[in-house]
């Protein structure tokens, strides 16, 4: 736990003075994390709520986050105990939840990822977080609140109650989900349509005003250079198996140029 902790330190010092990057991921061989961690990226995003990652291979994927010094970033499937205490309990340092629509929901994901007092999470020492219980116990709950979470607001429903959202106590990063917006509002698809735009600026400008950091999905160059300039900080970039296909598409163009 401590080189975990030391990487959330990092992480929270680099967000707080500049911008992070990092992928979701799909891939389920810890080499594939690895490799992220040596090109650069600063976290990656294991997916349990589109992926196939479960319980039984999300250690490997967060032990290859450590090896790199990548942070290991959970998307857990849902508001649960059961969702985000696993996460938390094989070594994540972030948990990311999807689809918050309230203040209600906010307070129930803050309070299911700490211990008290600042929340009511599971208690266990015998997991991988506490190094299996060999990890002093005060040791373990303390670095264990250091833990970053993340809150997606992806709906019309959310953006009525952001304010109320904001107010919750713990919030360390707003994530706006950029294709769920477009379908609450109609757009499904259309990240870059005027009203998603409208509304991802919205909440932008309010993170800004309450002091939260606020990242995003993006899947283009151009899409990153615009939040980017906009001050998100905390952007992701397309998906391990999206940046795969692109570069193989880009080898076999560039071969297919060559041999003409």
């Amino acid at each position: 736990m401590e080189m975990c902790s030391r990487v959330i330190k990092d992480f929270k010092d680099k967000i707080a003075n500049g911008p992070v990057l990092g992928p979701f991921c799909k891939t389920l061989d810890p080499s594939f994390i690895e490799i992220l961690g040596y090109s650069g990226f600063d976290f990656c995003i294991l997916d349990m709520e589109h992926g196939p990652a479960s319980s039984s291979n999300l250690a490997d994927l967060i032990r290859a986050c450590n090896v790199t010094g990548i942070l290991p970033v959970v998307r857990v499937p849902e508001v649960s105990e059961q969702a985000i205490g696993k996460a938390l309990d094989l070594g994540a340092g972030a948990v990311q939840i999807p689809q918050i629509s309230n203040a209600l929901q906010a307070k129930k994901a803050i309070e299911l990822a700490r211990f008290y007092p600042k929340g009511q999470r599971g208690v266990c020492r015998f997991v991988r977080a506490a190094h299996y219980s060999a990890m002093p116990r005060e040791e373990y709950f303390e670095t264990s609140n250091e833990i970053l979470v993340t809150l997606q607001i992806e709906g019309v429903e959310a953006i009525r109650n952001l304010e109320e959202i904001m107010e919750v106590e713990g919030i360390d990063i707003i994530f706006i989900g950029p294709y769920d917006l477009s379908q609450s509002l109609g757009v499904p698809g259309q990240i870059d349509h005027p009203r998603v735009l409208e509304y991802m600026n919205t909440i932008v400008d309010m993170g800004k005003r309450k002091n939260i950091q606020i990242g995003t999905f993006v899947d283009t160059r151009n899409g990153m250079n615009r939040w980017l300039a906009q001050g998100v900080k905390y952007i992701s970039y397309s998906v391990d198996v999206g940046i795969f296909m692109d570069a193989c598409k880009d080898l076999v163009g560039d071969f297919m140029a060559a041999k003409i």
